[in-house]
């Protein structure tokens, strides 16, 4: 089975939504973000919530950064959404098909990845679809915004396996989902 793994930007809050406080209110430092290079070389699929895909779809494709995530399979899922004119994108309709999804090994046996998408993953975590997160933890506190923990949320228990600290004061926290 393959794993699914939830990667953030996240603040001290929770706060998950709209990102762009990640460079505006932080200074950059190249090795907080050297996860994301990893993701992409070993994601063999990425799944993302209706929301993200709108917003990931016009940008990304002409972006160099993102080339293997542009060429890899995606899914969206969504109840509406009737196709996408993103490359190799398909729709998926229910969390089900999520769980079929890590089942198959056609697209080789590396993690599928979630961007973005709290909602979506909101959902996967409830599911006990989630077997880690990829956290970036911002040294900040915004107060408002979509959450990654829904609240009142399930109780879901989780083992650190990697950190780092940062000069910027960004952590990353990477952990598995005990069942």
């Amino acid at each position: 089975m393959r794993k699914l793994i939830v990667t953030e930007f996240i603040t001290l809050d929770g706060v998950v939504e709209d990102p762009s406080w990640t460079f505006s209110e932080v200074p950059f430092e190249e090795a907080a973000y050297d996860i994301k290079g990893r993701e992409q070389e070993e994601a063999s699929a990425l799944l993302l919530g209706r929301v993200s895909h709108d917003e990931f779809a016009p940008v990304w494709p002409s972006m160099e950064e993102f080339e293997a995530y542009n060429a890899m399979p995606k899914y969206v899922v969504s109840s509406t959404l009737q196709g996408s004119d993103w490359n190799n994108t398909h729709v998926l309709r229910s969390l089900d098909d999520v769980a079929a999804l890590k089942e198959r090994t056609d697209e080789g046996d590396g993690p599928i990845y979630v961007h973005g998408s709290a909602t979506l993953s909101q959902g996967l975590l409830a599911a006990g679809l989630v077997d880690r997160l990829h956290l970036l933890v911002f040294p900040l506190v915004l107060g408002t915004g979509k959450r990654l923990f829904a609240d009142p949320g399930e109780k879901v228990k989780l083992e650190l396996i990697e950190h780092a600290a940062y000069d910027n004061g960004v952590t990353l926290q990477v952990l598995d989902v005990v069942r």
